[in-house]
C-alpha cells in the first residue's frame, strides 16, 4: 500500500497560513502598517483603490531593507524579532511570527521597493502568488513602498466572500485607528481612490483621538493614569454624560498594541456603574503598559488577544483608575439648587391660531348618581370593537394560511358575546402587559413590543411612500461627526429626509438640523442619529436594506419604554392599530409581542 503522507508545498501552507492571517484587505493593511512602525517610520501613507480589492499601498520613511532582506522577508517564518523561545515572552514590537508578508504575497502580486539610508540604490521584487517574478536594484526614497494588488485573485472563492466596498472600507478605517491611535507621534495619511480620506498630524494622544474622530471629543475626554508595579496605564476617559447608546470608541491597548479583553472591559463598565443609563456605554482609550513576561500574545494569530498572568488584579487597578479619575475631575452630573425651574412651553408653530384655555361644565352632573349608569362609563358595556375584529381577521388569516401550509400561532376565536358592563374587557398588568378578554380566553400583549411593531411598519411605509411629518426647528442645532459617519450619513441622507430630518451639511464633517420627525424629542436627536450610523455599519453589506434599518432604528428610539401607565382609550388604540399590522405577532427584532391563554389550558391548571 502506498505512502498517504505528504509534505504540503510551499505556496498551499502559505495560502493557509492566509486564511488565519489575512481575512480581508483589512488584515493586509493592518500587517503592513505594524512593519513600518517596527520599523521606525515617523510618515506612513495608505493609498487604496476599490477599497483595497484593486490596490493596497503603504509607504514609509523607515529603516529600510537591503537587498537580501528584502528578498528573504517573504519567506515564511522569517523574523528578525526573535531568536529562541524565551523570546516570544520579551516582545515589545508588533510582528514575530514571519507569516504576514508570505501569507499577503501567497494571494496576490506584491512589488517591494526598498531602501536603507545609507545606500545609494534600493531594491525591487516582484512577486505573485508565492512565486518571485523579479527582483532588481531601483533608485527610490529611503524607507520601504509596499504595493499589494488584485488580493485573492488566485483563490477566487475567499474573493467572493469579500462584502461591499462600503463595508470593507469601513474594515480598513478600524484598523488603521487602532494603529494611528496607539502611536499618535506618527505623521498618518491615508487616500482611497485618489482622494485624502485623513491626514493626522504628529502630536499627542488628544490631539490624535480629535483628529480622527471629531473636535467635538476634546471636550469629553477626561484624562486616566496610573503607576504601579504591576502595571502603569494612562489614556483617557468619556465624560459620563456623553455616553453613547451604541458601542462606540472602546479601545485597548497593551504595551501599545491593540487587543480585544471582554474581562477587562467590563472593569471599565463596572467603574461606570450608576453614572450612565444601563443601555449606554463608556467611551475610552486606555493604554496598558506591562512587563512582557507576565503576557502571553501568542495565542492568536492576528495577535489581537492576549493572556494575562495576572488579570484579576489588573481587573482592579483598571477599576480603581477610571472610578479615581471620574472623582478627581468632577465630571459626575450634580445638582444644581441655584437654577430656576419652570414650565419648558414650546413656541406655537408658524401660522398656528392661538385659543385660550376652556371649561366644560355639565349642568346635569349629579355626584350621587351611580357609577356605572354614569354616562361617563357607557363605554364600559361590552359592543364587539374595531381591534377585535381586526384580530379575528388576523386569526382567520393564519388559519387561512395554515391551510395552505403555513405556520399558525392560534385558533379562530368566536365573537364575544355580551358580558357585565362593570368588568373590563381589556386592562393593563404591571404596567407593562395590555390583557384583552376574548371568547376562548385571554391575549396578553407586550406593551413595548407591540408598540415598536406599529412604529416599525409606519416608518416603513414613510420611507417607502416619502410621506413625511417633520417639525421645523426654531433654531438649527450643529452635529459634529467623525470623517467615516460623515460620510455615511450623506449616504442616507434621502432615507433621513424620507422619515422627517432635514439635514445640510455645514463644513467638513458637521451637518446642520432644521427639521426632526414630528413624534421624536430634539433632545434625542444626537442619540437617534448615532444608532441609526452604528446599525448601518454593522449591516455595510445590506445596502438594500437600509430603509428596514432606518425604520427599526426609529421604532426602538421612539417606542413606549416598560413601566409607563396607559389608560383604557390608549390600550384599544394600541391594539387596533398592532392588529392593522403586516405582522402583529413578532417585533422588528422576532421577538414575541402576543400570547394566547385559553379557557381550557386555564382548566388544566387548576386539576
Amino acid at each position: 500500500m502506498p505512502d498517504l503522507i505528504q509534505l504540503l508545498p510551499d505556496a498551499v501552507v502559505n495560502q493557509i497560513a492566509a486564511g488565519e492571517v489575512i481575512q480581508r484587505p483589512a488584515s493586509a493593511i493592518k500587517e503592513m502598517l505594524e512593519n513600518a512602525i517596527d520599523a521606525a517610520a515617523t510618515e506612513i501613507s495608505v493609498i487604496l483603490k476599490e477599497a483595497g480589492r484593486t490596490l493596497i499601498q503603504v509607504i514609509d520613511n523607515g529603516c529600510g531593507m537591503s537587498e537580501t532582506d528584502a528578498r528573504m522577508c517573504f519567506e515564511r517564518h522569517s523574523t528578525s524579532k526573535i531568536h529562541q523561545a524565551d523570546d516570544l515572552f520579551a516582545i515589545f514590537s508588533y510582528g514575530f511570527r514571519g507569516e504576514a508578508l508570505a501569507s499577503i504575497a501567497s494571494i496576490s502580486q506584491v512589488e517591494l521597493k526598498t531602501k536603507k539610508h545609507d545606500a545609494e540604490l534600493g531594491s525591487c521584487v516582484e512577486i505573485e502568488g508565492s512565486t518571485v517574478k523579479n527582483q532588481y536594484p531601483v533608485a527610490c526614497q529611503p524607507g520601504t513602498s509596499i504595493s499589494v494588488k488584485n488580493i485573492f485573485f488566485n483563490v477566487p472563492a475567499r474573493r467572493n466572500f469579500l462584502k461591499s466596498n462600503t463595508a470593507e472600507l469601513r474594515h480598513i478605517f478600524d484598523e488603521f485607528f487602532r494603529v494611528a491611535i496607539a502611536h499618535p507621534e506618527v505623521k498618518f495619511s491615508l487616500f482611497h481612490n485618489n482622494k485624502p480620506i485623513y491626514q493626522l498630524p504628529a502630536g499627542n494622544l488628544r490631539q490624535r483621538i480629535v483628529n480622527i474622530f471629531g473636535n467635538q471629543y476634546n471636550q469629553k475626554l477626561v484624562p486616566v493614569e496610573q503607576t504601579s508595579s504591576l502595571v502603569n496605564i494612562s489614556g483617557f476617559i468619556g465624560k459620563p454624560e456623553f455616553s453613547k447608546k451604541t458601542r462606540g470608541e472602546q479601545y485597548f491597548f497593551t504595551n501599545k498594541r491593540y487587543i480585544r479583553h471582554p474581562y477587562l472591559h467590563h472593569s471599565v463598565e463596572n467603574a461606570y456603574k450608576e453614572l450612565i443609563p444601563d443601555d449606554s456605554y463608556p467611551t475610552y482609550f486606555i493604554f496598558l503598559e506591562i512587563n512582557p513576561a507576565r503576557i502571553d500574545i501568542n495565542i492568536h494569530p492576528t495577535k489581537t488577544e492576549i493572556n494575562f498572568l495576572d488579570s484579576k488584579d489588573i481587573y482592579a487597578v483598571i477599576q480603581s483608575t477610571v472610578r479615581q479619575s471620574i472623582g478627581k475631575y468632577n465630571i459626575t452630573p450634580a445638582i444644581d439648587f441655584d437654577v430656576e425651574t419652570g414650565l419648558d412651553i414650546p413656541p406655537p408653530q408658524p401660522g398656528q391660531p392661538i385659543r385660550p384655555p376652556t371649561i366644560t361644565i355639565n349642568p346635569d352632573y349629579n355626584p350621587f348618581e351611580p357609577r356605572i349608569n354614569h354616562p361617563a362609563r357607557d363605554h364600559k358595556k361590552h359592543i364587539p370593537g374595531q381591534w377585535e375584529k381586526l384580530y379575528t381577521d388576523h386569526l382567520q388569516k393564519q388559519e387561512q394560511e395554515d391551510q395552505q401550509g403555513f405556520p399558525s400561532q392560534m385558533d379562530i376565536p368566536e365573537q364575544v358575546p355580551a358580558q357585565d358592563p362593570a368588568i373590563p374587557t381589556i386592562f393593563q398588568l404591571e404596567n407593562r402587559y395590555i390583557i384583552a378578554r376574548i371568547k376562548s380566553g385571554l391575549v396578553v400583549i407586550d406593551q413595548q413590543y407591540a408598540h415598536e411593531r406599529i412604529l416599525y411598519e409606519r416608518y416603513l411605509k414613510v420611507l417607502q411612500s416619502s410621506l413625511n411629518v417633520s417639525q421645523q426647528q426654531l433654531i438649527p442645532f450643529q452635529v459634529d461627526l467623525s470623517p467615516v459617519d460623515a460620510d455615511l450619513v450623506n449616504e442616507l441622507l434621502p432615507e433621513l429626509h424620507s422619515i422627517g430630518f432635514e439635514i445640510q451639511p455645514f463644513g467638513k464633517n458637521t451637518f446642520l438640523v432644521s427639521s426632526i420627525p414630528a413624534d421624536l424629542d430634539r433632545n434625542e436627536i444626537r442619540d437617534i442619529l448615532e444608532r441609526i450610523i452604528e446599525n448601518v455599519k454593522k449591516n455595510l453589506d445590506l445596502s438594500a436594506e437600509r430603509y428596514t434599518l432606518v425604520a427599526r432604528t426609529m421604532a426602538r428610539a421612539a417606542v413606549s419604554k416598560r413601566g409607563k401607565k396607559l389608560m383604557e382609550r390608549e390600550m384599544l388604540s394600541l391594539v387596533e392599530q398592532l392588529f392593522a399590522c403586516q405582522t402583529p405577532d413578532v417585533s422588528p427584532d422576532g421577538k414575541q409581542v402576543l400570547i394566547k391563554i385559553t379557557t381550557e389550558e386555564l382548566n388544566k391548571k387548576f386539576k
